[in-house]
């Protein structure tokens, strides 16, 4: 895209990494809230999304001179509601402008002609944007009380409705906001966290407003690593940066890491590298052999650990892997903190992720703008070893719960019920969810492209199995999810999504 002059106010489009250009419209960032180093770039909130973002000027086009060319090559639902609401906006403030011209003429004084501004209640900085004369939009707008999940636009998109949402869990924490009227989105973060202290002990963390809708997370100004940019990482990353926070990755597939590159992030040559450069190191791979080789291998993390540095285990293994991660990082005077995270690659791109968090707790407050730049919501849950135990446990239940879905809809098939009336009649029940309904659309249009890949959730049920055992407890459901999963890695579908579990029913 061409570089253009922009000023706070201005609508554009903007192209915001691996997403197609999307409306937005130039605001004030936050007065803490670090620019990008090295870019001329604006502070641009997106319609119809929960997206703020800094973006490159060449990466933005003004929105009246280029919005036929691009209602033209995007289409889709999503695209077009986001169009919609600019297009409301500029009505809405168009009326505003009338309005106030006419006040002026009845009493006999002409309203000078000013630049349009527009203006919305969650821009950052609202005064850099009024004129002192004018009234508060606030006084005459009723603040929109709802917000309903679209889906994945530039980010995650976003529509105003007149009666409340309720049963959508990725949303608990936007209504919390809606009700947290004093949390001003410019006080610190530590201000701005719900901390729910509960009876085991273990602590959750809640943004007091969407970290995404309103921009406004203040990146530590620690040096971030992060190693594995699988389904998961990737997503991590890219929020990472998108929220300003100084990022250098390491994957062992090179090339994964160009686009982020490309994106702010840089380049780390070793797993050791990266620790002994960064002052918190996360990482995210595939299993407990991956989590082992990453930090004890050749060229590991073990060998960059110095008195202080911070490593942060993401991936799901089991609790004895990380006893023995944590003893080893410590051993040399590192901090250690486990955080898996419960959810899928679209959660992830969507920084919508669940953080279950263990071990050094002065660790997981450092980390506090990292996760609010991931995640929705994340928890403390005491000593290293807990957090994997819980996802363990997280993980056992959606493998079973998918297992059986596939078995319902195949025994549907077989005894000459209409798959789709199976979906329609769950979906209009208590077992009614996002992930029900997903998954078992793209069961039945044959779509099984990996958010979650199937060989992982049958790594975890068979690692929750031998949790059981060590605990004496049964896990008998567990156990017959996990020859399921067997069978379906048997059919190669190791490589997709979880819901090719079906597919062991069919062959």
């Amino acid at each position: 895209m061409a570089t253009v002059h922009l000023r706070i106010g201005d609508l554009v489009w903007g192209k915001l990494g691996r997403y197609p250009p999307w409306p937005g419209k130039v605001v004030s960032p936050p007065k803490d809230l670090k620019k990008p180093r090295g870019k001329k770039c604006h502070f641009v909130k997106f319609f119809g999304t929960e997206d703020h973002a800094w973006i490159k000027v060449e990466q933005l086009k003004p929105y009246h001179a280029h919005k036929e060319e691009m209602i033209k090559i995007n289409k889709g639902k999503r695209f077009q509601q986001a169009v919609d609401a600019v297009e409301d906006f500029l009505k809405k403030a168009k009326g505003k402008e009338q309005n106030a011209d006419g006040k002026g003429d009845s009493k006999g004084k002409k309203t000078p002609n000013k630049p349009l501004k527009i203006l919305e209640e969650d821009d950052e900085d609202l005064s850099a944007l009024k004129d002192p004369s004018e009234k508060d939009l606030t006084d005459s707008d009723p603040e929109p009380s709802t917000i309903e999940r679209l889906g994945a636009g530039p980010g995650t998109g976003l529509k105003w409705e007149s009666s409340p949402v309720k049963d959508d869990p990725h949303f608990h924490h936007f209504l919390l906001s809606q009700s947290e009227k004093a949390a001003s989105s410019m006080e610190p973060i530590s201000k701005r966290l719900k901390i729910i202290e509960e009876d085991t002990g273990s602590t959750s963390i809640q943004a007091a407003d969407s970290t995404a809708i309103n921009g406004s997370i203040t990146p530590t100004d620690k040096r971030i690593g992060f190693l594995g940019l699988g389904l998961m990482g990737s997503g991590i990353v890219s929020n990472l940066l998108k929220m300003g926070h100084v990022v250098t990755v390491w994957n062992r597939t090179a090339e994964k890491c160009d686009l982020f590159i490309q994106e702010g992030a840089r380049l780390g040559r070793t797993p050791a590298e990266v620790a002994s450069t960064c002052d918190i190191t996360f990482s995210c791979v595939s299993d407990p052999k991956a989590a082992r080789d990453l930090v004890l291998g050749p060229s590991g993390v073990l060998q960059g650990i110095r008195p202080g540095k911070c490593y942060v285990e993401m991936s799901t293994v089991d609790p004895e892997t990380i006893t023995e991660l944590s003893q080893v990082i410590t051993s040399r005077g590192g901090r250690f903190l486990e955080a898996p995270v419960a959810g899928s690659q679209q959660l992830s791109n969507d920084g919508m992720l669940v953080i279950l968090a263990a071990g050094d707790r002065t660790v997981y407050e450092d980390c506090s703008s990292c996760f609010q730049a991931m995640g929705k919501t994340s928890f403390f849950l005491g000593e290293a070893g807990n957090a994997a135990r819980m996802m363990l446990i997280v993980n056992m239940v959606q493998g079973s719960f998918m297992a059986t879905i596939a078995e319902g809809l195949t025994l549907a098939q077989a005894t000459g019920q209409s798959q789709q009336t199976f979906l329609d009649i769950l979906c209009q029940g208590q077992m009614a969810s996002t992930f029900v309904d997903q998954k078992c659309q793209n069961i039945l249009q044959g779509n099984f492209k990996p958010d979650y890949y199937l060989k992982h959730i049958q790594k975890d049920l068979r690692l929750a199995i031998s949790m059981g055992d060590m605990a004496n407890h049964p896990t008998p459901m567990a156990a017959a999810a996990n020859e399921v999963y067997k069978r379906a890695k048997a059919l190669d579908q190791s490589d997709n999504d979880i819901s090719a579990v079906y597919r062991a029913y069919i062959h």
